[in-house]
């Protein structure tokens, strides 16, 4: 019993020792992945869409959760488009790396306000949230049918909604310096605003036109101004139509039907560098296909490695007619 007595004190001091040890562990860190990473895979933004006509997306805000305005024909039953407002929300787990993706119809109450004042008789198309470096003011751009049922380009201004604020929307007002006797368009703007692109026919087909603005002029002194010529923007346009285009820092995407793609209309991308645009470069087989891809918008976020793209498509295995796609994009050093 005495020797017993000498080994149990002995196997305590072991244990003490190993559960000290133990407690001074690191604690294991679950976190894989620093940054998420959107995927390649292509997803169907199947709580926006309808078996109607669902494309033409516009962003709101950066961010897990994405308020978005889009062109619908769902209200007429196939006829006349309208903006319609919805929202996404994505989510990448650090842990396991897994992406998750969800959209729906929303009602927001000053979107709904929004929307009303910007809709018209005719069909609407092509909406852009655009905040103003030059005079701190939001603006809602869009093209619309005119008495004579071609496109104009249009805006609506309102200043940034806090909290549950309802801004004063004014507008819409005809851009009246890019409006043409043709068909006006789809208009986006450089990261410092100094330029604005847009598409137009007024050449024969349709073009990505550039017209840049004089240092100092506000945003709506600049649309307001007489009409005057837009110059073809550089290295992007074919002898084809050259539509849609969309400018994300130095990336720049848009439509065409020019030769070498994959049938129908075809998302490009060309990158800004050196004062230009480089040539354009097909998005490939995993985004188009035989039918029609159109209508391309970029998003970021600082917490994923990569871009991502809005997109719409009436290739088969959608709701019907176009649906709004959602895909993961890597811009090439």
């Amino acid at each position: 019993m005495k020797r017993f007595s000498g080994i149990i004190p002995i196997l305590l001091i072991l244990l003490l020792v190993f559960i000290s040890i133990g407690s001074c562990k690191k604690p294991v860190n679950p976190i894989k992945y620093s940054l998420g990473t959107f995927p390649d895979s292509v997803y169907n933004l199947k709580g926006l869409n309808t078996q109607y006509d669902d494309y033409n997306s516009a962003l709101l805000v950066l961010g897990s959760t994405l308020p978005i305005i889009f062109s619908s024909n769902r209200g007429s039953n196939g006829g006349q488009f309208d903006l319609v407002q919805g929202s996404l929300t994505y989510k990448f787990d650090q842990t396991t790396g897994a992406f998750s993706l969800a959209s729906s119809m929303t009602s927001d109450l000053f979107l709904t306000s929004l929307i009303s004042s910007a809709n018209t008789s005719g069909n609407d198309f092509g909406p852009l949230n655009l905040f103003s470096l030059s005079d701190g003011n939001n603006y809602l751009m869009l093209a619309s049918q005119n008495g004579g049922q071609l496109l104009d380009l249009y805006y609506l201004k309102y200043q940034p909604q806090f909290n549950n604020n309802m801004p004063v929307v004014h507008g819409p007002y005809p851009v009246k310096l890019f409006n043409s006797s043709k068909n006006d368009a789809y208009i986006t703007f450089n990261a410092n605003q100094d330029s604005a692109y847009f598409t137009s026919d007024v050449n024969g087909n349709y073009d990505i036109l550039l017209h840049k603005r004089p240092a100092g002029t506000m945003l709506d002194t600049w649309f307001n101004q007489d009409y005057s010529a837009s110059v073809l923007a550089d290295s992007i346009n074919s002898s084809y139509d050259d539509k849609c285009p969309f400018i994300l820092k130095n990336v720049m995407i848009f439509t065409s039907n020019r030769p070498g793609g994959m049938g129908g209309f075809d998302l490009y991308y060309s990158i800004f560098k050196n004062g230009r645009w480089n040539a354009p470069v097909n998005l490939g087989p995993k985004i188009n296909s035989s039918s029609d891809e159109y209508r391309p918008v970029l998003g970021y976020d600082p917490e994923f490695t990569n871009m991502f793209i809005i997109f719409s498509s009436n290739k088969s295995g959608g709701m019907g007619g176009y649906d709004l796609y959602f895909t993961g994009f890597n811009v090439p050093n």
